[in-house]
């Protein structure tokens, strides 16, 4: 199972939808019969994550506002508690692989540094096995603040290279998926994928760009 959640583009964005972004391979699902026309959000991203990956309310694990505007008050502290159990977690124990790639924006801020405690992170108490990404809201898309489980990493190129963050993110996710089918073919999986776009930093190749 696979899972993208891309910020800030709604149905009219696709060209799929006749919105004017080009996704010829939305469009390919959509014309085999593929498409869906209800999607529940709650306007903002840290509370429509933390809802699609617990099943629940937003307000019910925490997360009534973006991590960054917490509060003591009911709903609100970006804690998801121990009597809400991940989706990840869920599946992880009825014998998916689990990963998750990209942003995430669920950990509360006192605890997103590389010193912990992670125990809100994807791959601590988020239930997923294998994190590749970014904790907070946005980060560069050329030089971004990388993280592969609970240990910060470096880019494996340079801008000058040709490096951007979501071809990395995509290159990662599907090794990831490459690897899980080639060691466990009869094992399910859930990969939780949600790039650096199209939300700020808007950082694009200049090809794109040029569009």
């Amino acid at each position: 199972m696979l899972i993208v959640l891309i910020d800030d583009a709604g149905f009219g964005s696709s060209s799929a939808f006749g919105g004017p972004c080009h996704t010829p391979n939305f469009e390919k699902l959509a014309a085999n019969g593929l498409k869906y026309t209800r999607f529940h959000t709650t306007a903002l991203c840290s509370p429509t994550r933390a809802a699609l990956l617990s099943g629940r309310n937003h307000h019910t694990v925490g997360m009534g506002s973006i991590t960054e505007f917490a509060t003591s008050a009911p709903g609100q502290n970006s804690l998801r508690p121990n009597t809400c159990a991940a989706l990840a977690e869920t599946l992880k124990l009825n014998g998916y692989s689990t990963a998750q790639f990209g942003k995430c924006h669920e950990v509360p801020v006192g605890e997103s540094s590389a010193v912990g405690p992670f125990d809100h992170w994807p791959t601590g108490g988020g239930g997923f096995q294998y994190f590749y990404g970014f904790i907070g809201g946005e980060t560069h898309q050329y030089y971004p603040n990388l993280f592969e489980g609970t240990t910060r990493v470096e880019p494996a190129k340079t801008p000058e290279q040709g490096y951007t963050l979501n071809e990395d993110l995509a290159d990662h996710a599907i090794g990831w998926m490459r690897q899980q089918k080639a060691l466990a073919p009869d094992r399910p999986f859930f990969l939780y994928y949600a790039p650096g776009a199209t939300h700020a930093p808007h950082h694009v190749p200049k090809e794109w760009a040029d569009k």
